[in-house]
């Protein structure tokens, strides 16, 4: 063999071993890659603020025309979240630039075939819109069932309560945001029903009852988690002695409209039993979670749900006395599906007099 057949033969070998080396790189490196792409989608960063300040008015009428529109031969199905979604878009969030006009355009472009999905596709700030939305209202409307003379019947509408129950009288305004100073100087993040003590305290959306103790900030108080975690909604002031519906216990499923407590004015004391509040009322707050760490501290989302409200204010659940157990209960039986997967709250110790989680 000569010494150049030699030499080509060897930079065959060394140029096949490089392909080789090459390809055993490159089949290392492809997993590799994958798990760091779907570690960076698993790190996308959580929403972190929202300011919810749709009117009620709208609320109301995009609410309505979903209900319509549900199930309806031959009209495209609207849904209230995704027109709210595209509004907000549209206005950067402030809603006092709405006009009535803007709506009925978004339905004509929907009766001409055209989806909410489409009309928001370019605007850069649809998807924001759109998961903040869909996080606050999602519990809201839906399918349920009520239990009539003729048995349980289907039905699809409005599925939240009021958080105080029908008959009994209340008086509320718009008080988020307030400056508080028992403890430290702080913004009020809830919404005040004055209402007397004793009135019942209903579950605004059915959910996982999460919290219940004293908090010195806010007595008496039950938080209940929906039932897919991005809602927890948080009573508090309730009635001293007994501030709670007989037998709820945290872990406990509720359904809307189900009374979970009662009014007082418990509260602002590390001293468990005080009433250490003026005047009876509720205090009602929601707070949002898009992701665990905002459960608690100086993350957490807390919205003004002033025409929420508003919006419930003509839906509040029936309610009946044991004149025997002086207990409240819903007159009409209610239910709704419960998903396998729903939100679970971790158990947590056994909270002092002086926590701070609302």
């Amino acid at each position: 063999m000569s010494e150049d057949m030699f030499c080509a033969i060897k930079v065959k070998k060394t140029a096949v071993l490089a392909v080789l080396l090459v390809c055993v790189l490159v089949g290392a490196a492809v997993p590799v890659l994958a798990r760091q792409a779907e570690a960076g989608a698993e790190k996308k960063e959580p929403i972190k603020w929202v300011d919810f300040n749709i009117p009620s008015e709208l609320l109301k009428s995009a609410m309505e025309l979903d209900i319509e529109t549900h199930g309806e031969e031959g009209r495209p199905h609207v849904d209230w979240i995704e027109i709210l979604a595209y509004l907000g878009t549209k206005y950067g969030g402030d809603f006092t630039r709405y006009r009535s006009g803007d709506l009925e355009a978004v339905l004509e472009k929907i009766g001409s075939g055209q989806t909410v999905a489409s009309l928001g596709e370019g605007l850069k700030y649809y998807s924001y819109y759109s998961e903040a939305y869909h996080a606050v209202l999602d519990g809201f409307v839906g399918e349920y069932e009520v239990e009539t003379e003729n048995g349980w019947e289907k039905r699809y509408g409005l599925k939240a309560y009021s958080p105080i129950a029908k008959t009994f009288p209340y008086s509320d305004y718009d008080d988020f945001g307030v400056g508080r100073s028992y403890g430290y100087q702080r913004r009020h993040l809830g919404h005040d029903l004055m209402a007397a003590v004793g009135t019942p305290v209903i579950a605004v959306e059915s959910g996982v009852v999460e919290a219940m103790g004293w908090n010195q900030y806010g007595g008496w108080r039950i938080g209940v988690r929906s039932f897919d975690g991005k809602r927890y909604h948080y009573y508090a002031h309730l009635r001293k002695d007994r501030p709670y519906a007989e037998g709820l216990e945290p872990g406990q499923t509720v359904m809307a409209g189900d009374v979970i407590g009662y009014v007082g004015r418990t509260g602002y004391s590390a001293t468990e039993n005080t009433n250490n509040i003026d005047t009876s009322h509720l205090h009602y707050g929601l707070q949002l979670i898009f992701d665990e760490s905002q459960k608690e501290g100086a993350n957490e989302i807390w919205i003004d749900v002033n025409d929420l409200c508003n919006l419930l204010r003509n839906h509040q659940s029936e309610v009946v006395r044991d004149d025997a157990t002086k207990e409240w209960s819903r007159a009409q039986p209610f239910r709704e599906e419960i998903p396998e997967n729903r939100f679970s709250p971790a158990p947590s110790p056994e909270e002092g007099s002086g926590g701070s989680r609302p």
